[in-house]
């Protein structure tokens, strides 16, 4: 049974074993673990409700209530995001356990990481929709037509306005997972020891950092730029918690990220976007509202 609702055991069997996919696409789409929990919900209750009998491809008819449901959340996400405290980030989720789906090859990490899904956020709803569906889960024009209900010429026009706008500020990924962990490794380290200097050293002069507060941490509320600014920035993190800091480094949307705790209460999350062996940007998550999911992930390991 979920949310009370009984069900028999192929339907449930069926839905649980496209669930992660599901999960993948709906966060992809919506940069929210919260929400896209509720959109993954929200289609158990259809397929529950659906005539089974007379779905031929379970995987397909699920993909497509999933992806309806995902756009009319967009329509309305969009204009919470306009009137957000601050620069607005996507949800982080741990991704060292396969949460979001495979992530085995450089496409597949890059389409999950923060700064990606950022530039997510220029495209329109049905933009969105088939960027992530071809780019990340590689269906063809015509199944996602199926999906949208839309022509395949469309879908297809659609997908190349989209790759026009992401591609402009796209960086692609061009560290190994090795390197960047041990890059990560020596930022916890300095960071752990207030190594300004250090710290430094590791993040590239043009360096970015975004901080997302959400108006209910305290955060930056514009970007900060440069080597020596967010290297201090950073380090003064660290030595405002005092003792009762610690940090960890974990795998997060696909890249190396600092986890910091106070009290031992997950309060950051510092993705780190590592290129040419230099942190080129930071994207720290301090909104408690969007830390829950990723909380959540690590309460039974704590």
């Amino acid at each position: 049974m979920i949310s009370g609702v009984p069900v028999t055991s192929e339907e449930l069997n069926e839905f649980e074993k496209h669930r992660t996919r599901l999960f993948g696409i709906a966060y992809r789409l919506l940069g929210s673990a919260s929400e896209a929990e509720d959109a993954v919900q929200d289609t158990f209750l259809r397929w529950n409700d659906a005539e089974h009998a007379a779905v031929r491809e379970p995987v397909a008819w699920l993909t497509r209530a999933l992806t309806n449901l995902c756009l009319t959340r967009l329509a309305s996400a969009r204009v919470r995001r306009e009137s957000y405290v601050g620069p607005w980030l996507p949800e982080p989720v741990i991704t060292e356990d396969a949460a979001l789906g495979p992530l085995d090859t450089v496409e597949q990490r890059e389409s999950v990481s923060m700064a990606f899904l950022v530039l997510l956020e220029r495209l329109t709803p049905p933009e969105r929709a088939v960027f992530v569906l071809r780019e990340a889960f590689q269906y063809s024009h015509r199944e996602i037509a199926d999906i949208l209900g839309l022509t395949e010429g469309n879908c297809q026009q659609l997908h190349h306005r989209a790759r026009e706008r992401v591609g402009r500020d796209r960086s692609p990924f061009t560290a190994s997972p090795d390197a960047t962990r041990r890059i990560a490794q020596r930022f916890l380290d300095a960071a752990r020891g207030l190594d300004v200097a250090g710290l430094e050293s590791l993040l590239a002069a043009d360096v970015v950092s975004w901080s997302d507060g959400g108006g209910k941490a305290q955060a930056a509320r514009r970007p900060v730029f440069g080597s020596d600014r967010v290297a201090r920035l950073l380090a003064g993190w660290v030595r405002k918690g005092g003792p009762d800091v610690t940090a960890t480094m974990v795998e997060v949307n696909g890249q190396p990220a600092i986890l910091g705790f106070l009290a031992g209460r997950l309060t950051l999350a510092v993705s780190l976007d590592i290129a040419d062996g230099r942190v080129a940007a930071v994207h720290a998550v301090a909104n408690p509202d969007k830390l829950a999911f990723l909380a959540a992930q690590l309460a039974p390991s704590r």
